[in-house]
């Protein structure tokens, strides 16, 4: 299995997709690479919008990217795609639209065979066991919170390590506590923004500018510092 698991397509001040490009570029490797793209995030835009902006820069890194709305059977896309790209957006958005195309079989065991996965932040949440460390509001029933179950652990993309200035409410910190207190068995990978998870096998590095926050039940919160071997956490 190959996964490029991304917490942001974009830091603050940046162009859309520019800190991580050069990590899709060499996860993808020299020759050109088609993915194929699945849009289902986007709510407030439109799937043509969302595959030209990502088309734009692939395309500046010697790849490039087909919508599978694009494609009148999407499960037969998937099976004929030579790596799949799931964008952010809203994590229940996705899973939904996901869930109502017949995809997520599909894409599970084309990835386990191999083929290359690179998602953002969204796109990262649905490699989970379940969507249920996302931060998106529930805006749609998505049927279930079963995601791919891709990796053994859950993922909290864009952590935040402090609450907003003047916000009275909790923290994210308190929120994944929240959810350990729950679900004791599944460990939580705080993801904070300008870092990835790279999937090679058995193995697993973080690839950023800042350690991962880990939680898991009856534990301190870890900091695990950027070219440390995370691959235990790919083990049941």
């Amino acid at each position: 299995m190959r996964c490029l698991l991304i917490s942001n397509s974009t830091m603050a001040g940046e162009p859309y997709l520019d800190y991580p490009k050069q990590n899709i570029a060499d996860f993808l490797g020299k020759e050109k690479v088609t993915a194929l793209f699945i849009p289902y995030a986007g709510v407030t835009f439109s799937y043509d919008e969302y595959e030209t902006k990502v088309k734009t820069r692939f395309q500046e890194i010697g790849h490039d990217v087909v919508s599978i709305h694009k494609f009148d059977d999407p499960v037969k896309a998937v099976k004929e795609a030579d790596a799949i790209v799931i964008g952010g957006g809203n994590t229940w958005h996705l899973l939904r639209t996901m869930r109502d195309n017949g995809l997520l079989e599909p894409i599970r065991e084309k990835v386990k065979n191999g083929t290359p996965y690179i998602g953002w932040s969204a796109g990262s949440n649905l490699t989970c066991p379940s969507i249920k460390t996302t931060n998106d509001m529930p805006i749609i029933d998505p049927m279930g919170m079963d995601a791919l179950n891709l990796i053994p652990f859950q993922i909290n993309p864009h952590f935040l390590d402090k609450k907003a200035q003047g916000h009275g409410g909790e923290s994210r910190e308190d929120r994944i506590n929240e959810f350990i207190e729950v679900n004791k068995d599944m460990p939580v990978a705080g993801l904070r923004e300008g870092c990835m998870f790279l999937i090679e096998g058995d193995k697993m590095d973080l690839i950023g500018i800042h350690p991962l926050r880990l939680f898991k039940y009856g534990e301190e919160p870890k900091e695990i510092p950027v070219g440390e071997d995370l691959s235990f956490l790919l083990k049941k």
